[in-house]
């Protein structure tokens, strides 16, 4: 009888999946909301808010100091723990169970793998992920029409309280559609970057392999899902406006971005919104690498435990 081989445990791979992210978080918290506010700058087809994302910066950084641009992070956070925390434990779960013979999954389970991962974390992570996007976008507007939520936790109390539990999940469609997007190119490309380089002995497995893939992914990743982000961002920041929200759905939101700011305003944030995902995936994927590895060799006794991903 073969003896059984050990693995990381599932709750561990949970647990590591959403450390690994909220640690990423406190380092890009302010491109996160450089990105929101250039998102949300020239909705309704109003003037530009902010020219660059260099100048979304500045203007933050002005107007409501260096703290400002840490605002949301207890949103931010709170996304992590419970997105991030499921969408991670979920791919690695399924990446081990799909791997035969210590060889990983082929690219397109890796895809599936990612979607349903992603789309079950986003649902879970949906009131946090409102919040974030409502505290991030609050300093853009004048004083009198902030909402002025203290924190992640008072935000969704007076959510509930306020619109009814059910607009915690506003957005919901979008933001696991995006969620879909995203680990469907970001889990997979991260794994196949990362395996083509392995193969092809071109860079050994350790923190450069780590990095690069990450950056890679992260720019597929930007690409294929920003129109996706730019809906879930305005849906969820909407108001009610003498009982009719302002947009009608996600669709609403897609044409009216077009025809009012263009086909490439889809885009718009491009830079803060890659040069948040790359660190944050690079930085995600390597404390998940690391913590991995010191596990398997500090609990399990068995470094080979810690590899895959």
């Amino acid at each position: 009888m073969s003896e059984k081989k050990n693995t990381i445990p599932k709750y561990m791979k949970f647990t590591i999946g959403g450390l690994a992210g909220m640690g990423a978080t406190v380092f890009v918290q302010p491109l996160d909301l450089v990105k929101n506010r250039m998102q949300l700058s020239g909705e309704g087809g109003k003037s530009r808010q902010y020219k660059s994302s260099g100048h979304a910066l500045i203007t933050v950084l002005r107007n409501e100091g260096i703290t400002g641009i840490y605002t949301g992070l207890s949103a931010g956070l709170l996304r992590q723990a419970t997105y991030t925390t499921t969408r991670m434990g979920i791919y690695s779960s399924l990446f081990e169970r799909f791997s035969v013979d210590g060889k990983p999954p082929s690219f397109f389970k890796k895809v599936f793998i990612g979607v349903f991962a992603g789309g079950i974390g986003a649902f879970v992570g949906t009131p946090a992920e409102l919040a974030l996007i409502r505290m991030t976008a609050d300093g853009r507007l004048p004083v009198e029409q902030r909402r002025g939520y203290k924190n992640v936790f008072d935000a969704l109390k007076r959510v509930w309280l306020e619109e009814g539990f059910l607009a915690l999940f506003r957005g919901s469609g979008p933001t696991i559609g995006r969620a879909m997007v995203v680990n469907a190119s970001q889990l997979s490309s991260y794994s196949q970057v990362k395996q083509f380089f392995l193969d092809r002995e071109m860079v050994k497995d350790g923190l450069l392999l780590h990095f690069v893939s990450s950056m890679i992914s992260g720019f597929v990743t930007t690409v294929f899902s920003m129109p996706v982000d730019i809906v879930k961002t305005r849906i969820q920041n909407m108001k009610t406006i003498d009982g009719k929200p302002e947009y009608k759905g996600a669709m609403d939101v897609f044409v009216n971005t077009i025809r009012k700011e263009g086909f490439f305003s889809l885009w718009k944030g491009f830079l803060p919104y890659y040069f948040r995902l790359g660190p944050h995936t690079v930085l995600t994927f390597i404390f998940i690498e690391q913590m991995n590895r010191i596990y398997a060799t500090t609990v399990l006794k068995d470094a080979s435990a810690g590899r895959g991903l």
